[in-house]
């Protein structure tokens, strides 16, 4: 049993599971909220907001004339203007920053600065570290992700006159949680790659390159091996456009962008009524119309389960190489 001494007596040493998690959770998250790095990324995000919101706003009038009067609320979400993208374009690419710039560094940053020998001293649990560095960085995700949320309805309200229905607060409520959930993959991925890399430029640079490979690279990727498994020819049958299409579409959902993409626009649009080929069987005797939230769930629920899925493994792995790496005290 391990003691301590306390003012000249000793005692065992008490290792509190949930108070020790509390106390570094504490401790990251008001790390997390002073740190100049964080800050400037949120500026980056407010700033690409706005300006997703005022290209939203100038294409709004062409927006009216197409849209349904119960979808034009939306619109604010996924309207872009020129060379300005939408708001959820925006955030599929620059997203994942937020989840790099909270993990990077949260474990090799402890080792290289000295500390993680006398975190371990303490009297917590050893996991109790790389728990708190965790919920501190969902914690500072979600908050960050409904301010935006609010920021954006907030200003589409006032600038439209537009209510939004009960309807559509729930598609953006679950548009928000996906957000979420997405930013979270890339910040348990950046721990993952902070616990197995001892310098915290190395767990950066390794992140960031599969940050654009999976956001940039993956749909040219997917093309070229679709092209290579399925080729096509000018005389190539309706059945072999259909599985090169399917592969191409196949690999590039590896990507947790391509997901988070498909789903929210699935989500913020009633219109979307399939994901994929819609065949002209398929198309045939279908009732025009949207679709309610629970349809549309449906359709994206794979997509969440995945998006969190991929979440929890790389968070778990990240976990046990942690636990069983040896800390030195310094």
């Amino acid at each position: 049993m391990e003691t301590v001494v306390e003012n000249g007596k000793v005692r065992p040493r008490e290792r509190g599971g949930g108070a020790g998690v509390y106390a570094l959770y504490r401790k990251e998250l008001s790390d997390h909220i002073k740190s100049k790095r964080f800050l400037i990324i949120i500026a980056l995000i407010a700033i690409t907001a706005i300006a997703s919101l005022y290209a939203a706003l100038g294409g709004l009038p062409a927006v009216l004339e197409e849209a349904v009067s119960d979808s034009v609320f939306l619109k604010l979400f996924t309207t872009g203007s020129g060379s300005i993208p939408s708001f959820v374009s925006f955030i599929a690419l620059l997203g994942p920053l937020v989840g790099l710039t909270l993990g990077f560094d949260a474990i090799n940053g402890e080792r290289s600065r000295g500390t993680m020998g006398r975190l371990v001293s303490q009297p917590i649990y050893r996991d109790s570290i790389i728990n708190g560095k965790f919920l501190a960085g969902l914690t500072v995700i979600f908050i960050m992700v409904a301010s935006l949320g609010l920021i954006i309805s907030g200003v589409g309200l006032i600038a439209t006159g537009v209510a939004p229905s009960g309807e559509d607060v729930a598609r953006i409520l679950v548009f928000l949680l996906f957000t979420g959930v997405y930013m979270a993959f890339w910040l348990g991925l950046s721990i993952l790659f902070s616990v197995l890399c001892k310098h915290a430029a190395t767990s950066a640079l390794a992140v960031i390159a599969i940050w654009l490979v999976m956001a940039i690279f993956i749909s040219l990727l997917a093309g070229i091996i679709a092209d290579g498994l399925h080729p096509l020819t000018d005389t190539s049958p309706a059945s072999a456009q259909l599985e090169n299409y399917m592969t191409e579409i196949g690999v590039s959902r590896i990507s947790p962008t391509n997901l988070y993409s498909e789903s929210v626009s699935t989500i913020l649009d009633p219109g979307i009524r399939a994901i994929g080929i819609v065949t002209q069987e398929q198309i045939s005797g279908a009732i025009v119309g949207n679709l309610p939230l629970s349809e549309s769930l449906l359709l994206v629920w794979p997509h969440l389960t995945v998006l969190a899925a991929m979440t929890m493994v790389s968070f778990v792995v990240s976990y046990i190489c942690f636990m069983r790496q040896e800390i030195r005290a310094s």
